[in-house]
């Protein structure tokens, strides 16, 4: 099956900010933030309100450098406004064919949502440019880790309770990105510190820059 890549800003920074807003004027200001503090991907969930108009806004604003995504496309007409509004990417919650289909054949790369290596392994046979393990924190960094035996051509992204702290552990087990919503944003989309959410920008761009950490022989995962 034909897959697009993952755009550059994403792929080399692997980092996506997930943005999820009372309403999508509070997005810009913090996306603002996070571009001028090295995080150069964010997506925008659909479940904000005004969130196209939001997209829409970021494109003008920022920097061609940055990536603006879009997410929790659940509909195949949700696929549609989103292409319409030049999105640099998609992610979903789910495995939706007709969903994959529309931003795959469109060349916008697509990154649905799975948990189970079947879902997974389906979702990546249908064009995905890559699976967001979701809900993450469910299963643990050992999970993703174990995943590389049976599936290592897979791209994984971890989303939902990933932590700053623990951001380069999932990239050591095999993930090719993180994707933090509450854990970076705080209450920034709130109107919370936007200094504080710079220094936290900071702080994860330094933790996923850190050197990986060293393994050993039981951290090897299993083969399947």
């Amino acid at each position: 099956m034909p897959r697009v890549p993952l755009p550059e800003p994403t792929r080399t920074s692997r980092i996506v900010a997930v943005l999820r807003a009372p309403h999508g004027d509070r997005v810009v200001p913090a996306a603002e933030v996070l571009a001028e503090n090295g995080i150069v991907s964010v997506e925008v969930t659909l479940g904000t309100p005004g969130a196209l108009e939001a997209i829409a806004s970021l494109r003008e604003r920022l920097p061609r450098s940055c990536d603006v995504g879009v997410g929790t496309v659940l509909s195949r007409d949700d696929a549609a406004r989103a292409i319409d509004a030049g999105v640099d990417y998609a992610i979903t919650p789910t495995v939706v064919p007709d969903v994959i289909a529309t931003f795959r054949d469109a060349g916008v790369p697509v990154i649905p949502g799975a948990l189970t290596p079947t879902e997974i392994s389906a979702a990546w046979e249908l064009g995905a440019s890559a699976v967001k393990v979701f809900p993450a924190s469910l299963v643990g960094i050992s999970y993703v880790a174990q995943l590389q035996g049976p599936l290592p051509h897979v791209a994984l992204i971890p989303s939902g309770g990933v932590s700053i702290p623990d951001a380069r552990s999932w990239l050591d087990a095999g993930c090719v990105a993180v994707s933090l919503g509450g854990p970076l944003l705080g209450d920034a989309l709130d109107g919370g510190d936007l200094e504080a959410l710079a220094e936290r920008a900071r702080t994860l761009v330094s933790v996923v820059s850190a050197q990986p950490a060293p393994q050993t022989g039981s951290q090897e995962p299993a083969r399947g």
